[in-house]
Order: C-alpha cells, then sequence, then structure tokens
C-alpha cells in the first residue's frame, strides 16, 4: 500500500506546503485555494507519470476524509447551544433553504447536476470540505468535485473582501454583521479574515455561527440523501448510511462536546486538518483538465453566484425577522 502511493502522496505533499507557506503573502488567496490551483497547474503543463495515480488518488480521497474528521475538534455543542435558539434557527433555516433550493434549481437552470449539487452544497456548510464530504454520494467524476471545489474558494474569497465593505457601508451592528459574515461565508477562512479584518467582537461572532454550519454537516448530507432518493423505493435506514469518517466527525464531536480535552491538543488537531485539506486540493487539482474546468465550469460558476447572492438575501431577511 505505501509503496504505490508515496510518491503521488509526495507530490500533492510538496505542492501543498509550497502553497501553505507562499499563500499568507498573495493577497486574495488562502492556502486551499492556492494549492488547489497549483494543482491544476502542474497537472496540465506537465505529463505526470502512472506511477504518481494512486498516491493522488490517495490524497484526494483519504487523506480529504481524515482532514474532515479533524475539522470536528473544532466543534463543540456546548458553543453552538450557546448561540441562542434565534441564531440556531437562522442556521438551520439557512441550510435547508438553500440545500432545497440547490437540487431543484441546478435542474431547473440546466446546470450540471452534480457540479451544481457541490457548489450548492459547499455555499450552504463550508466550503471545500462539505463538498468532498457529499460528493461520494453524488458523481464519481474528479472533474465535478474540482470545478465545484475551484467555485466556491473563488467566491468565498471575494465575499471575504467584499463582504467587510458592504457591511461598514450599510452601518450594520457589530452582532448582526457577525452572524451575517457567519452565515454566508464559504470556508472557515473566508469568515475569519473577513469577521476578524473588521474587529475581534464580529470575528468571534461569525466564527461561533460558522463552526454552527460545520456541525450541521452529516444532518446536510442525510438530508440531501433523501432529497435525492425521493420517489425511489429504498428502506428508510438506507437515507442514514453515511461514509465511516462522517461517523468519525459525529463521534469526535460529541467528544468534544462532553469531555474537557486541553486546549493546545484541540488547537493541534484544527492545524493538522487544515493543512491536510490543503493537501488534498493539490490532489484534486493535479487530476483536474484546465479545458474541462473552463468549458464545463462557466455554467456552475453562474449557479455558484445565484445561489450565493440568494444565501445571502435569505439570511439578511431572517436577520430582520428573527
Amino acid at each position: 500500500m505505501i509503496a504505490s502511493v508515496y510518491k503521488g502522496f509526495l507530490l500533492a505533499l510538496f505542492i501543498g506546503l509550497v502553497s501553505h507557506v507562499a499563500a499568507p503573502f498573495i493577497p486574495g488567496f488562502n492556502g486551499v485555494l492556492l494549492s488547489f490551483l497549483l494543482g491544476v497547474i502542474v497537472g496540465n503543463v506537465f505529463q505526470l507519470p502512472a506511477s504518481l495515480n494512486a498516491g493522488i488518488k490517495f490524497s484526494g480521497s483519504k487523506v480529504l476524509e481524515f482532514s474532515i474528521v479533524l475539522l470536528a475538534f473544532s466543534i463543540s455543542f456546548n458553543k453552538i447551544a450557546a448561540l441562542g435558539v434565534s441564531n440556531f434557527a437562522l442556521i438551520a433555516i439557512m441550510i435547508v433553504a438553500i440545500i432545497l433550493l440547490t437540487f431543484f434549481l441546478a435542474k431547473k437552470l440546466n446546470c450540471p447536476t452534480a457540479s451544481g449539487w457541490l457548489v450548492g452544497f459547499g455555499t450552504a456548510i463550508c466550503g471545500s470540505s462539505a463538498i468532498a464530504a457529499l460528493a461520494p454520494t453524488v458523481t464519481d467524476s474528479t472533474e465535478d468535485t474540482g470545478i465545484a471545489i475551484a467555485i466556491v474558494n473563488l467566491l468565498g474569497s471575494i465575499g471575504m473582501v467584499a463582504l467587510p465593505f458592504a457591511l461598514t457601508y450599510f452601518d450594520v451592528s457589530d452582532i448582526k454583521s457577525g452572524v451575517f459574515i457567519g452565515a454566508t461565508l464559504h470556508s472557515v477562512g473566508n469568515v475569519a479574515g473577513a469577521g476578524f479584518g473588521m474587529s475581534e467582537t464580529i470575528g468571534t461572532s461569525a466564527l461561533t455561527i460558522k463552526l454552527a454550519r460545520v456541525a450541521m454537516l452529516s444532518p446536510a448530507i442525510i438530508f440531501f440523501n433523501i432529497l435525492n432518493q425521493s420517489g425511489k423505493k429504498k428502506p428508510l435506514a438506507s437515507y442514514f448510511r453515511l461514509p465511516l469518517f462522517l461517523w468519525a466527525f459525529i463521534a469526535i464531536t460529541i467528544l468534544v462536546s462532553v469531555v474537557p480535552l486541553p486546549e493546545a491538543f484541540l488547537n493541534a488537531m484544527k492545524t493538522a486538518g487544515d493543512f491536510l485539506l490543503i493537501v488534498a486540493m493539490a490532489a484534486i487539482g493535479l487530476k483536474v483538465s484546465l479545458r474541462q474546468l473552463i468549458d464545463s465550469g462557466q455554467k456552475a460558476m453562474k449557479f455558484g453566484v445565484l445561489i450565493f447572492v440568494l444565501q445571502m438575501l435569505i439570511v439578511g431577511i431572517l436577520l430582520m425577522v428573527l
């Protein structure tokens, strides 16, 4: 096993390391987006030997799953409970609404269904990690996954820069700014960048809201599976069949919620998870055809913009109502 995967894994690891080090010095880029783009460039410029394929596939699947598991160390049900009923209701309503809109609009608007679903699901929950978690149930195509990841990271980066200016211009309160940022931006990095770029108070509030969205990952996948299997004669239990790594995600979330673990350990797990996600993005990028990304990604990009705008409208309305 190790002999067959180490070469491809080392390539993804090298690209991930370069991206991790370089991203802070490149405005508008985070490690995930830069790693994915470098992977796409390397995979399209160079003819990679077949001996790398097994390791690249391993990095884009198993390493990615492990990064999602480690993400659970950032989540505690106690923190989510502290949000209050109205904020949690806002998050739950937004997620259900965006998943429903994603499921039906992707077909209605003739968006490539799998990539459209992945873009919308990533927008609703937590960007690349959510896309990776849902992808095995809706597509076998690395291209669909790569397109969706590229789009949500691009839109998330744009939102990270644009939203603080917009919220300041409209003189939105700190509390509502934190909720809006945490409930709309795509990745944890986007939320932290936008929120803490405005103030410590907004950043903390936004990040708490965002982690509540991440905690909804497994229930959201079950909900999507129910939508996707509607009309098919399948036992109820089949809708709750989650990959092993998602059960591990749930178990760790419960563990963190009931057992007081050292803060240094939790931070180390989060850092490791963030870095493994960067490595996995490099591997996914290495398998994406640039021509197909450009050709197939246009409709998915338009769909991603539409879903992002609808998400912001829904959150804005809920902030006024709740």
